[in-house]
């Protein structure tokens, strides 16, 4: 009994050989354990990682609307969200057999000197293959898949493949490459899921874009549709050009105007309802309308048609707008022209002169319509020569927010000036395409050249 109690010698090691088992036992588990939580914590991480930058490539992506913007901008952000170097988009045309553009990123200078004279790709081999079977497509090695027929001469190497196809309205309009992930290793799971969730969003931009052109498109043909075609003014020339606000469905109030009087003379008015929507159109119409017929049978001074129209407009119209407009009346005297104009708050007329002088008619503005119908308003008188050209155009031509007004004056007088050999229609398109405004509203511009007075049938 007692020798069952005995204590053990300093050199028996009975209770050496579990604990060390116990700590073997331990670490085992403890170390495989430790291991799968560190690559759950890492996926976490990376998931999370992920989603923060799959809603960035949200925000991004949709804040664009203009289509070519949008598909290039989902290129790039598919290219970033995964590392890849290169990257496309192709677009499928209407019968979805082929594609009709093609639109590549990624490709250095150097390589895109390389491809120079290569036709981009039509959707046949490998890109058909992805065309006719619209699933997801990952491949570490392209030329192994059967129905790869490699790459033109001059094309840049690529061994990996990432391709998903991106669908509006449940139809495929087109499909995203990516190729050759920066860090070399091959587009894995996690990248092709990256890739099909941007995929949904950039259908929706696309969508969103494609929509937004219909409106505009729309906008701007209503808008034209109220405009006037200009009628023979000759012995005058005459050109005029409109172009709408780069907001969607941004219809605008500018319009312009031109016809031969009964008198003799020929009158000019631009003008600038405020607002930008339907109902701005609507008004601009009709002020148009009755300052037309105001001018039409009368030799009255411009004020005077003027401030008539502002009265009209004070009485007749449900509500009184705002509105901006400048009346110009050209008529033979002497041996030049004389411009007569007054202005309702409007930018000035600009001249180009036969000597390729350019300058602006500064004078006293007057009010805009629609402030104070009684208040008198001021007539201006100048001298034009033989073969001068007379702008006239809205403040959308010119107005840059943040920008003082003088600058886009001087912007609009320097480029008149380089285009003064120009028709007047060529001209007013001319400014147009380089206008120093941003483009926030919409622009209208008219251009009058004056005739040889000799032999003028209306003198």
């Amino acid at each position: 009994m007692v020798a069952d109690w005995q204590e053990p010698s300093e050199d028996d090691s009975v209770d050496e050989a579990p604990e060390e088992s116990y700590t073997s036992l331990l670490d085992l588990p403890l170390s495989s354990d430790l291991n799968r939580i560190g690559e759950q914590l890492h996926a976490l991480a990376r998931a999370q990682s992920t989603l923060q930058e799959l809603l960035q490539a949200v925000v991004n992506i949709t804040g664009e609307l203009e289509l070519p913007m949008v598909l290039r901008r989902i290129v790039r952000t598919a290219m970033d969200l995964v590392g890849a170097r290169y990257g496309a988009m192709g677009v499928l045309d209407q019968e979805g057999r082929l594609l009709e553009e093609f639109i590549p990123l990624g490709l250095t200078a150097k390589e895109l000197a390389d491809l120079e004279g290569v036709e981009l790709p039509r959707g046949r081999g490998l890109l058909g293959h992805l065309i006719h079977h619209p699933e997801p497509l990952r491949l570490n090695d392209i030329s192994s898949h059967p129905e790869s027929a490699g790459f033109p001469p001059g094309h840049p190497p690529m061994r990996s493949l990432l391709g998903v196809a991106i669908s509006v309205r449940g139809q495929v309009y087109g499909n995203l490459y990516l190729s050759e992930r920066k860090d070399g290793q091959p587009f894995d799971r996690h990248d092709e899921g990256v890739i099909r969730a941007l995929a949904g969003t950039a259908g929706v931009a696309i969508e969103n874009a494609r929509l937004y052109q219909q409106v505009r498109n729309s906008s701007e043909q209503f808008q034209r549709l109220l405009l006037p075609h200009l009628p023979d003014l000759r012995p005058f020339s005459a050109g005029a050009a409109y172009r709408p606000a780069s907001a969607p469905a941004a219809v605008g109030g500018d319009w312009y105007d031109a016809m031969l009087l009964p008198d003799g003379a020929c009158v000019a008015v631009i003008g600038d309802v405020v607002g930008h929507d339907l109902r701005a159109a609507a008004t601009m119409s009709q002020i148009r309308n009755m300052l037309r017929a105001l001018y039409y049978d009368q030799s009255a001074p411009p004020s005077s048609s003027l401030t008539r129209l502002d009265r009209i407009m004070n009485t007749a119209l449900d509500q009184t707008p705002i509105a901006t407009a400048l009346l110009a009346r050209l008529e033979p005297s002497g041996s030049a022209w004389q411009l007569r104009w007054s202005s309702a708050g409007h930018p000035p007329p600009l001249v180009l002169l036969p000597d390729g002088r350019v300058r602006y008619l500064d004078s006293e503005p007057g009010i805009p319509l629609g402030v104070a119908p009684d208040l008198p308003r001021p007539d201006h008188c100048e001298a034009v020569p033989v073969d001068s050209t007379v702008v006239l155009f809205t403040d959308g031509l010119v107005e840059v927010p943040g920008q003082p007004l003088d600058r886009g004056l001087d912007a609009l007088a320097v480029a008149a000036s380089r285009f003064a050999g120009l028709s007047p229609d060529e001209l007013c398109r001319a400014l147009l395409t380089n206008r120093p405004g941003d483009g926030h509203d919409d622009m209208a511009v008219i251009a009058l050249r004056t005739p040889p007075l000799t032999g003028y049938a209306c003198s």
